[in-house]
């Protein structure tokens, strides 16, 4: 049965107009991800109306394209003029442009090229393995234990909010309150509809995500309208010339790195909201620390590139699988594919993977099949993808607007959508310039109607409250959530020299090692017992440690 869903999947995939949708959505990724100020998020929502028409496996094949794209793309910017084409490229930076500037920007493009390759290669394998053991656990879940894990997803994208976690979690609530704006889907019961008989069905999801991430970007970029006159990217890129045969070499040299960098990319993709933008600085920052001579860090060594460039890539699997397996985004670019599939009356969860196997392994295959044509474009048309960043950008910002806006107006028919989309796109430009992050917002829209009806089921099923603390996942998820909300604290008090947080981290493998001990089989238990010896461990080596003076 899985070799037959299997090559149904790869004939789908490998279907002459599939492939061409995705060396499109490819190439979109590419040119999106090397103009400065455009996140991937933003160029997979775009994406996202083109796929209306289409089957799942094309549309999701499509952003999938877009989305790998758009993580390679990213290098471009950050090699050649120091400045991060998006968010998951920061660190690329660090060591990418002084190279470039120190006349190699061919081998730093190459390195920064085979690394993302390699990084998503890597996470695709672990994709395939993991995602279905990850949706066997997950049939485990009952209601409580799928509201708790909202509720973690929740706290951890406002507890990861640039230390405005306050911020994260009004900006969560916002979103939540705008996910229950219609009709009650158990009672009927209309909510905040003030009478208005559009907002019966609330608000669509796909309006309320374009206008949050692109037409807010747009307000922002437009606002200084010196710099949207000026081309982004000057033409120093022009002789570039990509040196693959050395930095195909030094990846496999620091094949250490990679691995470790991949890995790093992977758990972040697993944690839900974290995304790209934080795996590639904490890979860059343990590369840095386990490295033999961290001073050459930050003056174009290669093991900064790769470092930064696996992670990044290698997060994508990490979504996916969380997407795939559990029904919960791993950043915002996977909460817009749960949107698209929504679009075709699927809804992934535990039973995803088993109910449309197809599907499912299209979705792998696509993947992987992503990464070849990234590598491949990107070595044939380099200059191609650059050459669209010397266009003003506020040309570029009028074609994606009326484009926005048909887009939208195409899915329901409807004017509504149209004002939608404005109204928060304001509204997120607004919030951003405020200090309140996006994300937070997106997945309280995305998991709120998901909250809703599990904590309807739950307080259906049984009257009795403590099942939401007493229950195995339960508890393990709030002990994560705990953890996770006080993780700022825990960061400020650390650079402060406060001696609690010494133990912050064995309190955390303590109190997540007991929910182990409660769940069936003896490979649990053993598990529960291993996080309880380390936690053990490290607070043995925290009291033998002295305490940082914070003013020294």
């Amino acid at each position: 049965m899985i070799l037959s869903n299997l090559a149904s999947a790869f004939i789908e995939v490998f279907a002459l107009n599939n492939l061409l949708l995705m060396a499109l959505g490819v190439a979109a990724g590419l040119i999106a991800g090397s103009i400065p100020g455009f996140t991937i998020t933003m160029a997979v929502v775009l994406a996202l109306p083109f796929t209306f028409g289409m089957n799942p496996i094309e549309g999701l094949s499509t952003m999938l394209g877009v989305y790998v794209g758009g993580l390679t793309g990213g290098m471009f910017a950050s090699i050649l003029i120091g400045i991060p084409g998006t968010p998951s490229a920061i660190s690329t930076t660090f060591d990418g442009f002084p190279m470039a500037r120190n006349g190699r920007p061919g081998l730093a493009l190459g390195l920064g090229l085979w690394a993302s390759f390699f990084g998503g290669m890597i996470s695709a394998v672990i994709l395939v393995f993991l995602a279905p053991t990850l949706a066997a656990i997950g049939l485990e879940f009952g209601p409580w234990d799928y509201f708790m894990l909202v509720c973690f997803a929740l706290t951890i994208a406002a507890s990861l909010s640039e230390g405005a976690m306050i911020k994260g979690l009004i900006a969560g609530a916002v979103g939540l309150l705008i996910a229950s704006v219609g009709e009650d889907h158990i009672n009927g019961a209309a909510r905040f509809t003030f009478g208005f008989g559009s907002l019966g069905a609330g608000f669509a999801f796909l309006p309320v995500l374009i206008g949050l991430f692109a037409f807010s970007q747009l307000l922002s970029d437009l606002s200084d309208s010196d710099s949207a006159r000026k081309p982004m990217i000057s033409g120093r890129h022009k002789a570039v010339k990509l040196e693959h045969r050395e930095a195909i070499r030094l990846n496999f040299m620091h094949w250490v790195v990679g691995l470790r960098s991949s890995l790093i990319g992977l758990f972040i993709g697993l944690l839900p909201a974290a995304g790209s933008s934080i795996s590639n600085i904490l890979a860059y920052d343990q590369s840095k620390k386990a490295s033999r001579h961290p001073e050459k860090f930050g003056q174009g060594i290669p093991e900064g590139v790769i470092a930064s460039e696996t992670s990044n890539n290698a997060t994508a699997g990490g979504a996916l699988i969380m997407m795939m397996a559990l029904g919960i985004p791993g950043d915002a670019v996977t909460a817009v594919m749960l949107g698209a599939l929504t679009i075709h009356n699927i809804a992934p969860s535990p039973t995803f993977i088993s109910t449309q196997a197809v599907l499912a392994y299209g979705i792998m295959v696509a993947y992987f099949l992503a990464n070849f044509m990234t590598l491949a474009m990107t070595s044939g048309a380099l200059r191609v993808f650059l050459l669209v960043t010397r266009v003003p950008l506020y040309i570029l910002g009028v074609i994606i607007l009326v484009y926005c806006a048909i887009g939208v107006f195409t899915l329901n028919n409807t004017t509504f959508d149209i004002w939608t989309l404005l109204g928060f796109g304001v509204l997120g430009f607004i919030m951003v310039k405020n200090g309140f992050p996006l994300t937070p917002m997106v997945l309280g829209v995305v998991l709120g109607p998901l909250a809703e009806l599990n904590l309807s089921r739950a307080l259906s099923t049984s009257d009795d409250i403590s099942l939401f603390f007493v229950r195995p996942w339960a508890m393990f998820f709030i002990v994560l959530a705990l953890f996770s909300a006080f993780f700022p604290l825990f960061q400020r008090a650390s650079r402060l020299g406060h001696g609690w947080a010494k133990y912050y981290g064995a309190a955390f493998f303590a109190c997540a090692g007991i929910p182990m001990f409660l769940m069936e089989g003896w490979v649990r238990s053993v598990l529960g017992a291993a996080l309880l010896l380390l936690a053990l461990l490290i607070a043995i080596k925290r009291m033998r440690s002295p305490v940082k003076d914070a003013t020294s």
